[in-house]
């Protein structure tokens, strides 16, 4: 913290507070030191021990990493180019959510309810009082067979590529779906989490086969297909390709910086070089008409002036 205290004062001390232009306050990342700095300080004083609550305060100590930023321009590029790119992503933002709510719509329309099927057994046993059936008292044994430890949905319907249960089991709409019923499209809110998750190609597979196995596979490659393509390869894509614009324009912007700031600079060394030059050259006419200077000096002058006058074209 001392370091950081340090150099806070000494860029005070070179640039100025915040008056005039190019002060210590006049760039964003001095301010972020600034921050940090004064509320580390702030944390240490004496009266913060008496009982003052600063744990808000603290919490900003989390910002120090930060200022490693301010010392590495690489960094500095890449967080500029992040912070130009807010609103290009906030559109491609809105054009994902309405292709996610496009395809929940659908599978809305065609995948409500299909996943709450599963094979049951069923045994004719009581296992005493169940509140589910309060006009008799008694219910019935019924588990869910799984394979591997792992449910699938099932359907009654003769239907290619769907999964039919075995002998001695029966197809229920009794159970409560993948991922705790998550995993579903019975509602516009599951519909798009499940949508989310296929086009970040997390798991999507498993969503496509829960259709298979409840729907059949004749045309549920019409609903996946375009939905990978265009949601995943074209649409996150996008994000990418922004991110790469941005950054790419925002080092050319940097590079043409300080181009522009090694010309001044080359500018004003010639400025300053042509003011030297041409006060010599007055002083040389000043000592040329003094009748005090010999011929040899007068020559001396001349052969000066003219290599001066000949380095300087060049």
């Amino acid at each position: 913290m001392g370091i950081f205290t340090i150099e806070c004062v000494l860029k005070v001390i070179a640039f100025g507070f915040i008056l005039h232009k190019d002060s210590y306050l006049r760039s964003g990342w001095n301010i972020l030191d600034f921050i940090v700095v004064v509320s580390g300080v702030i944390s240490m004083l004496p009266f913060t021990t008496s009982g003052v609550d600063l744990r808000t305060l603290r919490a900003v100590r989390v910002l120090r990493p930060l200022k490693l930023v301010s010392g590495i321009p690489s960094l500095q590029v890449v967080l500029k180019s992040i912070l130009c790119a807010m609103a290009p992503l906030l559109q491609i933002g809105l054009l994902v959510l309405f292709a996610i709510v496009i395809f929940a719509i659908i599978g809305l329309e065609f995948y409500s309810g299909s996943f709450h099927s599963t094979c049951y057994n069923e045994e004719g046993n009581l296992i005493g009082v169940c509140l589910s059936r309060p006009h008799n008292g008694s219910a019935v044994l019924e588990k869910p067979v799984s394979i591997g430890n792992k449910l699938f949905p099932c359907t009654n319907k003769t239907t290619n590529g769907a999964y039919h249960c075995p002998s001695g089991t029966a197809c229920k709409e009794k159970w409560i779906g993948p991922n705790y019923g998550i995993t579903s499209f019975d509602n516009i809110a599951f519909a798009m989490l499940t949508v989310f998750q296929c086009i970040t190609m997390e798991g999507w597979t498993s969503v496509m086969y829960y259709t298979n196995d409840s729907q059949g596979d004749t045309f549920n490659w019409l609903y996946f297909i375009p939905l990978i393509i265009l949601g995943s390869f074209f649409m996150l894509n996008l994000v990418l390709g922004v991110l790469s614009g941005e950054f790419a324009k925002e080092r050319e912007r940097v590079e043409n910086r300080r181009e522009f700031l090694k010309l001044r600079r080359q500018q004003q060394i010639e400025r300053e070089l042509n003011g030297y030059l041409e006060w010599i050259c007055k002083a040389e006419e000043v000592i040329l008409s003094e009748t005090r200077t010999t011929e040899e000096e007068r020559q001396a002058i001349m052969e000066g002036e003219s290599l001066s006058h000949h380095r300087l074209n060049k």
